[in-house]
């Protein structure tokens, strides 16, 4: 939230930051709901969808980057970050996998 207010006023930082808004959130979202499943095909799908939340959230703080909006060394954190949840969920979804 604190790197959508600071973006400019720009139409295109605006619009890129509000889907930057939308996929963290939605990745958090959906990962509790992986963790309240009702069943493991229930988990892996959750799982599935926050992964792909994740990488959006990735995409789009590269898009700021590669855009020009945000200089590389504001985003950095975020990006490591992000890779590192990316990571994270990408090998519980294959531990998980290769269980069954």
């Amino acid at each position: 939230m604190k790197l959508y207010q600071s973006l400019p006023a720009s139409e295109e930082a605006r619009i890129i930051g509000k889907q930057l808004l939308r996929s963290p959130s939605s990745t958090g979202a959906n990962y509790r709901a992986a963790c309240r499943a009702r069943s493991q095909a229930e988990f892996f799908s959750k799982l599935s969808i926050t992964i792909e939340e994740a990488d959006e959230s990735l995409f789009w703080l590269e898009i700021l980057e590669e855009s020009g909006i945000v200089e590389e060394r504001k985003l950095a954190s975020l990006k490591a970050e992000t890779t590192e949840i990316l990571k994270i969920l990408a090998k519980a979804r294959l531990t998980l996998k290769e269980k069954h």
